[in-house]
C-alpha cells in the first residue's frame, strides 16, 4: 500500500489544463474529468497538444486579437520581451517567454490564454465538492485523464486516494507508458482503468508516437498480474494510414483477449476537434492528409471487435 503523509497530500501541486463539468463518456455514470499536463508520447495526431508539455504555456487566437494599434497592452505587461509587434500584428517569441500568464490576465479579447494551472489536492477537491451528490445518484466519480496521469505521479496518487477516502468512484485514463512503481502506485486507488493501446509495432509506434510500445505492453499484464479485480477497458485511436487496417486491429484483439481483467475493447474514430491548437501554440500539425477513416470502414472494424466484447 503506497504510504502519504498528510503533510505531503497538502504541500504536493499538480498542473492541470482543464477540469471538465458533468462528463458522461469518460466511465461510468456522471463524472468530473481532471486533464493533467504533460505526456511522455508525442502522439502526431494528438488532440490535446497543451497537454503535452507539463507547464503552463500560452495560447493565442490570433482571429481574437484586436491588434496593436487597437490595444497592445501585452506588449507592454511583457517583462520578457516575448511579445512584439511584428507587421501590425502581434506576435510571440516562445523562446523567450516564460508563460508567467500577465499578458493572458489583461487582454480584453481574450485572444490570449493561460493554459496551465497548479493545484493542490485540497483544492481541487473543493472545487469538484459540490458534484459528489451527482456522483452517488448516478453510480459516477472522478476521471483522471491528460496528457498522462503517471506523468505526475506524486499529486494523481495523492488525489486519487483522497477521493477513495470520500468514497467516490475513480478512473484514469493512461497510455500506461511509465515506471512500473507509478502505475502501481496509481492504480492501486483505482476502480477503472482506460488503457491506451495503439500499435502493436514498435518501430510503427516509436515513428508516430517518439516512444516504443514494449513497456506499454509489459505494464498492462502487470496489471493484470498485480491487479486482476481492477476492470480494464482497452481504447484504440483508429488513425488513418497508422492503424487503421482490419490486421492491425485483429492483432491488438489477439493480445488483449489474454489479458483476463480486460473488460472491453473499444475503438475511438479520428476528430479534428483538436487541430486549431497548434496553431494558437505556434506549432504546425504533423499531418496534411486525412486521418479519419470512412464511415463504413470504421463499422467493419467495430463489429470484428465483437469477437472480445
Amino acid at each position: 500500500m503506497p504510504s502519504f503523509s498528510e503533510e505531503c497530500i497538502i504541500l504536493i501541486k499538480g498542473c492541470i489544463f482543464d477540469i471538465e463539468r458533468f462528463a458522461v463518456h469518460d466511465g461510468p455514470g456522471i463524472r468530473d474529468v481532471i486533464f493533467m499536463k504533460g505526456c511522455p508520447l508525442k502522439c502526431a495526431w494528438c488532440c490535446n497538444p497543451e497537454a503535452q508539455d507539463p507547464n503552463p504555456e500560452i495560447f493565442f487566437n490570433k482571429n481574437k486579437c484586436i491588434g496593436f494599434n487597437n490595444c497592445g497592452d501585452c506588449i507592454t505587461v511583457c517583462s520578457e520581451g516575448a511579445i512584439i509587434q511584428s507587421n501590425d500584428e502581434i506576435t510571440i517569441k516562445r523562446k523567450l517567454c516564460n508563460n508567467c500568464g500577465e499578458c493572458a490576465d489583461i487582454c480584453p479579447s481574450k485572444a490570449l490564454i493561460h493554459v496551465g494551472k497548479y493545484y493542490t489536492v485540497e483544492e481541487v477537491i473543493a472545487q469538484i465538492s459540490t458534484d459528489f451528490p451527482f456522483f452517488t445518484r448516478s453510480g459516477g466519480g472522478v476521471t483522471i485523464s491528460g496528457g498522462e496521469p503517471l506523468f505526475q505521479c506524486e499529486f494523481v496518487s495523492s488525489l486519487l486516494k483522497k477521493l477513495k477516502d470520500l468514497g467516490i468512484h475513480t478512473t484514469i485514463e493512461t497510455s500506461g507508458h511509465g515506471t512500473w512503481d507509478k502505475l502501481e502506485k496509481i492504480a492501486y486507488y483505482t476502480d477503472l482503468i482506460y488503457y491506451d493501446i495503439k500499435h502493436l509495432d514498435t518501430e510503427l509506434h516509436k515513428i508516430y508516437t517518439g516512444v516504443s510500445n514494449e513497456l506499454i505492453l509489459e505494464n498492462i499484464k502487470k496489471l493484470e498480474q498485480h491487479y486482476p479485480d481492477v476492470p480494464i477497458i482497452v481504447r484504440t485511436p483508429v488513425i488513418n494510414g497508422f492503424n487503421s487496417t482490419e490486421s492491425d486491429i485483429k492483432n491488438i484483439i489477439d493480445y488483449v483477449k489474454k489479458i483476463t481483467n480486460v473488460q472491453k475493447y473499444e475503438l475511438m474514430p479520428y476528430h479534428s476537434f483538436g487541430e486549431s491548437k497548434y496553431y494558437h501554440l505556434d506549432r504546425d500539425f504533423a499531418f496534411d492528409s486525412n486521418l479519419k477513416v470512412e464511415e463504413k470502414h470504421m463499422q467493419r472494424l467495430k463489429d470484428i471487435t465483437n469477437q472480445i466484447n
